[in-house]
């Protein structure tokens, strides 16, 4: 008895804290819930007692005679408080950059924004660049270092398309998730000179993507526009749900009827009320009963409403009974009467049904066939046919698939079918009825101006028959956009096995120097062997592919272009890979043969040192690996560069002959640069010489002297640019660097 009276009162004060610790983390009635015109529900408070915490501070200035919140106490504006989606908004600066009629640089203006409890929302705020000739970074912390660019281009102000931020005029591309800060960047290529008098500025933005409708006027008026709406996404702490519902003294979903669920951008959660309730659900009582009654037809004219707590329902009206499924109410007639009606309705019905579903077929039916033949005539289908009629005996394996046909391969495009995804769209593992496994590629896009050079592309890949170009088994046209059926190869690109260390310790010089050779001989068979000549213009490890057996398939021609025999180059809107890029071809837009001769140089420096083709994990002046290649040559830096693993006493000079090679490859001028046919001679040469080191094989007969310099095992070739200086090789590299993963 004594015992029990010395618990009692001190069970009595320790639930006289938890009451304390209770209230003190809700607001009484005195806290003000407005500033100015914005409404600021808990957990947000503007005063001490009346916020969950330090983050939901609102400060309400009234310096000015208006009063105007704050995010805490900061100089950060709040424009509006979403308690249903955990949303906030605030303003976000325009970075800008200027530049003069002489090309000074007059007014740039770099931006950065830091948040450290709260997140920028990666499903409502876009990275946008507007201009024409201009490019921007944004690089963002949080959850995990971020960066991305955009490109904004175009020549004449009535060449972009108001409202769209494809590109012309304006650039906008996703965030990824958890980011709490980042950093602005923009800077123009040429310095606006082509562009200036209807577009002297630059711009880039983070901004809430449906609060920004690009116009044509703002290449030039949104120099007067500093700030955007960006949206911030706010959670409570950083447990989850579960976590947090451990310790109820500090749970934050206090009200009766509500549930909590975890933040999808970043730590923490948040709580809403239940289905039935509306409210505050962060206040003890702030979850109501929604009465559902008080809407308009809620029932028909034959029942009457009625409200209970989270629901409602409907009860049939005096003179009137449910009906046979319980949902309706009908009135009260003679059952006999009833039974005799509804047999003659119910036979009439399945009469009408039965007839109303077979012609509702057959027209579904006559449909989707007349889709189908719209889409096949759409694509060139007829033109195809009639050329792979005058082609016949060309490959037993020339197909016009049927959609019905890829469906079933592909198990209906199932994700767990997806292979990889590019720029031009999306390739899928499929297994055809004879059991051959095929790759099925379905493009984004499809350009109804281009379909008869799709169709001529389609003959002419259906004709080559190397061992090193993945083989184009057929196609289907009955869809929108055509598909292309591939043959599979097993072993994955040669990218993965270059840069996965565990798969690169396996790929020893020998390998290497096979696989270059292969796609050497490959694109020279596409420049110099084909009916028409094919430029790849997307040349890159990832673009190639290896068989179990190490044998190199060059693959992925969405890119490539036709070269009629009368043409030496062609012009075209610049597209490829950035970091492959030839620099010519993209301040030219001057697309030739030596273009590919270019980003197979890249892949050559891959090769021999395991870099990847830009890396910003590397420093800024080192980022593009030719310009980092071509530099270490020059300054007889090579074998600190190359892979280690590659490396013993008896390839030095085999190594070095490649690097030369490769360095020649990646001159500025195309005239400079090997062809395709020359660069695949040396790499033969050597390969026999790696194969069989006894055999003295002369690799300076005619055809090759004249192409490296009649010294081909020299260490240090001087770049011939036409100014006897690298100054500008390294200006245009620099140029060159890529602001996307993917140029395309």
């Amino acid at each position: 008895m004594a015992l029990h009276g010395m618990l009692l009162p001190q069970k009595l004060l320790l639930g006289a804290l938890i009451l304390v610790a209770t209230a003190a983390s809700q607001p009484d009635s005195s806290c003000n819930n407005t500033c100015g015109n914005l409404s600021i529900p808990y957990p947000f408070g503007t005063s001490k007692g009346c916020y969950l915490d330090h983050s939901f501070l609102i400060t309400c200035n009234h310096s000015s005679g208006t009063p105007k919140p704050f995010l805490r106490s900061s100089t950060i504006p709040v424009l509006n408080i979403s308690l249903l989606d955990g949303e906030l908004r605030v303003p976000s600066l325009v970075a800008h950059d200027c530049h003069s009629e002489s090309g000074l640089r007059v007014d740039d203006f770099y931006t950065w924004f830091r948040m450290s409890n709260f997140t920028f929302s990666y499903t409502k705020n876009k990275f946008t660049v507007v201009g024409c000739d201009t490019y921007g970074f944004i690089y963002g912390s949080g959850k995990k270092n971020y960066s991305t660019g955009c490109t904004a281009y175009c020549d004449r102000v009535d060449s972009v398309v108001n409202g769209s931020c494809s590109g012309m005029g304006c650039c906008q591309t996703p965030i990824t998730e958890g980011i709490h800060n980042f950093n602005l960047n923009v800077y123009s290529y040429k310095n606006y000179s082509a562009v200036r008098d209807f577009n002297p500025c630059g711009f880039a933005f983070l901004v809430e993507e449906e609060a920004y409708k690009f116009s044509s006027l703002d290449l030039k008026q949104l120099q007067n526009r500093k700030y955007v709406p960006v949206v911030l996404d706010w959670a409570i702490g950083n447990q989850t749900c579960e976590e947090a519902q451990k310790n109820m003294t500090g749970y934050a979903c206090k009200a009766k009827y509500s549930y909590c669920y975890n933040s999808t951008n970043g730590a923490g959660y948040r709580c809403n009320c239940s289905t039935g309730f509306q409210g505050n659900p962060y206040l003890p009582h702030g979850c109501t009963d929604i009465d559902e009654c008080k809407t308009p037809n809620r029932c028909d004219y034959t029942q009457t409403c009625n409200n209970f707590l989270g629901g409602f329902n409907c009860s049939c009206l005096q003179g009137y009974e449910y009906d046979g499924r319980g949902t309706s109410c009908r009135a009260k007639v003679n059952q006999s009467k009833v039974i005799t009606f509804a047999l003659g309705i119910s036979i009439g019905l399945l009469a009408l049904v039965v007839g109303g579903s077979w012609i509702s077929w057959a027209l579904k039916r006559r449909k989707l066939l007349k889709l189908k033949e719209r889409f096949f005539k759409q694509n060139g289908g007829l033109m195809l046919q009639q050329k792979l009629l005058s082609h016949r005996g060309s490959r037993e394996t020339d197909k016009i698939f049927s959609v019905e046909e890829l469906e079933k391969a592909t198990n209906n495009y199932d994700k767990s079918k997806v292979l990889g995804q590019g720029g031009y769209g999306t390739v899928y593992k499929g297994v055809l009825p004879n059991n051959k496994v095929v790759a099925i590629k379905k493009s984004k896009i499809s350009d109804q101006r281009q379909i008869e050079q799709f169709i001529n592309e389609v003959i002419v890949l259906t004709q080559i028959n190397h061992r090193n170009v993945v083989k184009l088994l057929g196609c289907c046209l009955e869809t929108e956009v055509p598909l292309l059926v591939y043959e599979f190869i097993t072993n994955g690109t040669l990218s993965d096995h270059i840069h996965n260390k565990s798969l690169a310790s396996s790929l020893s010089w020998e390998k290497r120097l096979k696989i270059a050779t292969e796609t050497a001989g490959a694109l020279a068979y596409l420049h110099f062997s084909t009916s028409m000549p094919i430029i790849h213009r997307d040349v890159k490890t990832s673009n190639i592919l290896l068989d179990d057996n190490y044998i190199a398939k060059v693959s992925d021609f969405g890119a490539s272009r036709l070269v009629p025999l009368d043409k030496k180059q062609l012009t075209t809107l610049v597209q490829g890979t950035f970091g492959y890029l030839d620099p010519e071809y993209f301040y030219t837009n001057q697309l030739t043969e030596k273009s590919d001769v270019y980003s197979f140089g890249v892949v050559l420096a891959e090769l021999l040192t395991g870099n990847e083709a830009l890396s910003f994990n590397r420093p800024e002046s080192d980022r593009n690996l030719a310009l980092y290649f071509v530099s270490a040559i020059e300054e007889d830096r090579l074998l600190q560069i190359l892979e280690d693993n590659i490396v013993n006493e008896g390839n030095i000079q085999e190594l070095k002959e490649v690097a030369n090679l490769a360095k020649k490859c990646l001159s500025i001028r195309g005239e400079d640069r090997p062809t395709m046919k020359e660069v695949a001679m040396e790499l033969e040469g050597l390969t026999i010489m790696v194969k069989h080191p006894w055999e003295k094989v002369d690799l300076h007969t005619e055809e090759t002297e004249f192409f490296l310099d009649g010294n081909t095992r020299s260490f240090n070739i001087d770049v011939d640019i036409g100014c006897s200086s690298t100054t500008r090789y390294d200006s245009m590299m620099n140029q060159v660097l890529e602001p996307l993963d993917d140029g395309r």
